[in-house]
This record gives structure tokens, C-alpha cells and sequence, in this order.
């Protein structure tokens, strides 16, 4: 009989920050297979927790998944921690759980602490509708693609990134997307806690030298085609059916026009569909 797969939550920075049943399942299972073994050592150790650790990280995820695999199939039961969070959040995770759900292994979540959720739930901005893009790619081609997607989003956007490129990537999305509104979620759950607040040309006055990791929160829920840039005036500037006649050449469904036409005119979307019926 094959073992099962926990995906364990892990704290992202205060260890008090850990689930009883994260704790259970942590010293009720065969082996933990962790990011940084180092790092993972220290968690355990605080709970007192004695288990046989296997690096896996995502340099090694191609070949260490089969072996984790075959490990479950051998019956033994698995846990999968990151540094920090959760597992297949821009960290492991995703590659193994579809490897064992095409194998019948039992994949279960053991949830806690999860940045993006953290940072979101506390900056202020709208939480009904939002979009994580993790880490933007180091690649210049590659990442202005995602920032030409970012563009197009029109709800809350979540990204990650280190101390050492927060700058860079500021700077980055008031070039390509404008200077918005922004919140910076620095160190969540740590001691050098902090959110800080502003437009984009506001933040990159005010971070000069950031430490720590960071969670940044873009505000797109208002942003539409009229207050993204120039080039857009002249659409906004053009009636309800001239718009549309535009959008539709661009490929866009009905749902999406009507959708983006009562943004730029600040009108509910039923009126603008009845006007296309």
C-alpha cells in the first residue's frame, strides 16, 4: 500500500506561526523532504521534531520527485516543506503533486502561512478579486511580456521580490504600467514588520536601501484604459459604440468590451450591454 503526500505550511517568519496539525503530521511522517535543510533543521529542532531530511529544491525537483515517488509508493508517507509558506507558492511543490496525482497518491494540504494572503488581507486594497504573478523574470523580453499582462489586469496584483531588485522592479512597472498605487508588504510576520504605502514615484523616494523580503501590492482596480497613459486619451475621448467598433477590431469578446467600456466611462456594465442587445 503507497504512503500519502502533505504539502506542510511552514512559518514565513515567526515560528509561533505553525498549525497543531502541521506539527502532528510533521512527526508522524516517514521522511520531510525540505527546500533548505538548514533552514527546516531549525523548526524542527524548536518543536522537538526528529525525522530524516532530503534536500529538494528547485534545482533538483526533476530528479529528486522520482525518488520522493518512489519512496511513497514503497509506503512511506512524505512531507513537503519550503523555506518558508507554503509549498507551490513560487516555491517546490507543483511538480511532485502532479507526479503523484498521475501515480493515485494521495496529495493533502496541511494550510497555514501564506505571504501573498498575509500581505493582501492587510494593505488595504481590494481583496475580491486579485492576481499573484509571483517573481517577474529576470529576462528583459520576458519580463516586460508580463508587464505588458500586469497592464491589462484590472483588480489587485501580487508580486514577490528580493531587497536586492525592489528598485529595479519599481521602476520597472512605472516605466511599463504607470505610477499607481502601491503598498509594500516588508518582512510579514517578522520582527522588521512593515507596510508602506503610496504611488510608485512616492516609494522609490522612500526606499533607498531596502532590507528584507518583500510582497508588493499593486492597486489596478480602477486603472483603465483612460488613466493608464497618453496614448489612450484619444479612446476614452471617443463614444460608447467608436470604442467598441476599436476594441472589437483588437479581437476582444463582447463580454470583455462591454466590460472595458463601462470602466473608461464609468458606467454600470448593464447599461452599456442594453445598448448592444
Amino acid at each position: 500500500m503507497s504512503g500519502k503526500l502533505y504539502l506542510v505550511a511552514t512559518p514565513i517568519g515567526n515560528l509561533e506561526d505553525i498549525t497543531f496539525r502541521a506539527i502532528k503530521i510533521l512527526k508522524e511522517v516517514d521522511i520531510i523532504a525540505a527546500e533548505d535543510t538548514r533552514r527546516t533543521l531549525k523548526i524542527l529542532n524548536h518543536y522537538e521534531i526528529t525525522k530524516p531530511l532530503i534536500s529538494y529544491h528547485r534545482h533538483n525537483e526533476g530528479t529528486k520527485s522520482d525518488i520522493l515517488i518512489n519512496k511513497i509508493l514503497e509506503g512511506n508517507n512524505i512531507a513537503i516543506v519550503t523555506d518558508a509558506g507554503t509549498p507551490g507558492i513560487s516555491d517546490p511543490g507543483e511538480e511532485i503533486v502532479k507526479e503523484a496525482i498521475s501515480k493515485n497518491i494521495e496529495v493533502i494540504p496541511i494550510p497555514g502561512a501564506c505571504a501573498l494572503v498575509n500581505a493582501i488581507i492587510a494593505s488595504g486594497l481590494n481583496t475580491k478579486e486579485f492576481a499573484f504573478f509571483g517573481f517577474l523574470p529576470l529576462n528583459k523580453k520576458n519580463r516586460e511580456e508580463i508587464l505588458n499582462k500586469i497592464k491589462e489586469e484590472q483588480k489587485t496584483v501580487i508580486l514577490y521580490e528580493a531587497p536586492h531588485k525592489l528598485i529595479k522592479t519599481l521602476e520597472d512597472i512605472q516605466k511599463n504600467i504607470g505610477n499607481i498605487k502601491c503598498v509594500l508588504a516588508k518582512e510579514i510576520t517578522k520582527v522588521h514588520e512593515k507596510f508602506i504605502r503610496g504611488n510608485i514615484s512616492d516609494l522609490l523616494e522612500i526606499m533607498k536601501e531596502p532590507k528584507g523580503e518583500y510582497v508588493i501590492i499593486l492597486d489596478l482596480n480602477e486603472y483603465t484604459d483612460c488613466n493608464r497613459n497618453k496614448i489612450y486619451d484619444e479612446i476614452c475621448e471617443k463614444s460608447i459604440e467608436e470604442q467598441y467598433k476599436i476594441y472589437q477590431k483588437q479581437g476582444m469578446s463582447k463580454k470583455d468590451i462591454i466590460k472595458k467600456i463601462a470602466k473608461n466611462k464609468n458606467l454600470p456594465k448593464n447599461e452599456i450591454y442594453k445598448m448592444f442587445i
